[in-house]
């Protein structure tokens, strides 16, 4: 009913929709964003790459299987809000530990129901990535949005959500050693780098070239993270002192940042692509993955022309890249998840290709 809504989502091309709050009862400006999945509202809740973000959930029921501690994919989820059609309050799973409004309000996630989440996405198709302002329906709108029409979105956000220290995971004694550069790492990263016999050294966003050769890695490891690769300068200058040095293997973030320290351009999409089921091409195979993705950034197919690297995977819905490699160097990255919890399992391949090319490096030492 709408006498029931308590909050206002007004977009910067002025669009305006009334929803009832369950999360966190506060006010704030936001890139708003869509993700078609499904189920994984609490792993997409805690992925790092969407801080900054109010996300809109284009399945129309959300909450109905609670949370449950397992399955975070962050300590301190860093999302901005949650926008969806029915929220469900009284979830049905024998592994849920708490209600998805109780997980927001705990980390002052702002959660709007009651949207016409339909409309809502095809504004976004049309429009693009925009600002969003969420606020208490009584805000005079005409205020609202010349607000939001200045406000400016932050650019600084990897620093935000990767870790402060270095940490350390898997067995100790581990023959195959990899160093990760945390730009906002989920943490089924880690765990499918331990699952193929690996130590993991998870090293901070900004840390230099020497701290990682002093580190002595088989191996360097770029994560994902939120944001504009561009903003990461340090990252993309620690990377290109490492090519050729190490096996590097880069995830989405990671992978633009991989392209960057070669020389490639990156440039921002529309609208972004988030979801569980878009299909990609390896162009090397033929064979077609349905991935999982999150990014709003894409590597330029034309600016990697007189780089060395090649394209590896190809998007079938837009043609964009989704994976580069350069033989020489033993380096390779993917834009897409290969770690996707839940979602498919398409191209958790990716982490053995890692690991062989560690032991080709090896051999070739």
């Amino acid at each position: 009913m709408e006498e029931e809504f308590d909050k206002k989502l007004i977009l910067e091309n002025g669009a305006e929709f009334l929803g009832s709050s369950f999360g966190a009862d506060r006010k704030t400006v936001l890139e708003i964003v869509f993700n078609t999945s499904m189920t994984g509202y609490q792993e997409i809740l805690s992925d790092p790459s969407y801080a900054g973000q109010a996300v809109v959930m284009t399945y129309p029921l959300i909450g109905n299987y609670g949370t449950a501690d397992g399955d975070y994919e962050s300590d301190v989820p860093a999302i901005g809000a949650l926008i969806v059609r029915e929220y469900n309050d009284e979830p049905s799973n024998f592994r849920s530990t708490a209600t998805l409004a109780e997980v927001m309000r705990r980390y002052g996630i702002i959660g709007i129901s009651g949207i016409d989440t339909r409309k809502l996405t095809r504004i976004i198709r049309d429009f693009g990535s925009c600002k969003a302002f969420i606020t208490d329906r009584s805000a005079p709108s005409d205020k609202c949005l010349e607000m939001l029409r200045a406000y400016k979105l932050r650019t600084d956000l990897v620093p935000g959500v990767s870790r402060k220290t270095e940490e350390y995971y898997g067995n100790p004694d581990a023959k195959t050693h990899i160093v990760a550069i945390d730009c906002g790492m989920k943490k089924n990263i880690i765990r499918s780098l331990c699952a193929r016999g690996c130590r993991v050294t998870a090293v901070p966003w900004n840390t230099g070239a020497e701290r990682i050769r002093e580190l002595n890695p088989d191996g360097v490891f770029i994560s994902n993270g939120p944001g504009d690769p561009a903003d990461v300068p340090q990252t993309i200058q620690t990377v290109r002192r490492l090519i050729g040095e190490y096996p590097v293997f880069g995830i989405c973030l990671g992978h633009q940042i991989l392209s960057l320290a070669y020389g490639a351009k990156t440039y921002k999409l529309k609208f972004g692509h988030r979801g569980g089921n878009h299909p990609v091409r390896d162009i090397e195979t033929g064979r077609i993955e349905i991935t999982s993705q999150n990014h709003s950034y894409a590597v330029g197919a034309e600016s990697l022309a007189g780089t060395p690297l090649s394209v590896t995977h190809i998007n079938l819905l837009d043609e964009t890249v989704e994976g580069v490699k350069c033989e020489r160097d033993l380096a390779f990255g993917v834009q897409y998840h290969p770690e996707s919890s839940p979602g498919p399992q398409d191209s958790a391949y990716l982490f053995d290709r890692f690991t062989d090319m560690i032991l080709k490096g090896k051999k070739n030492a």
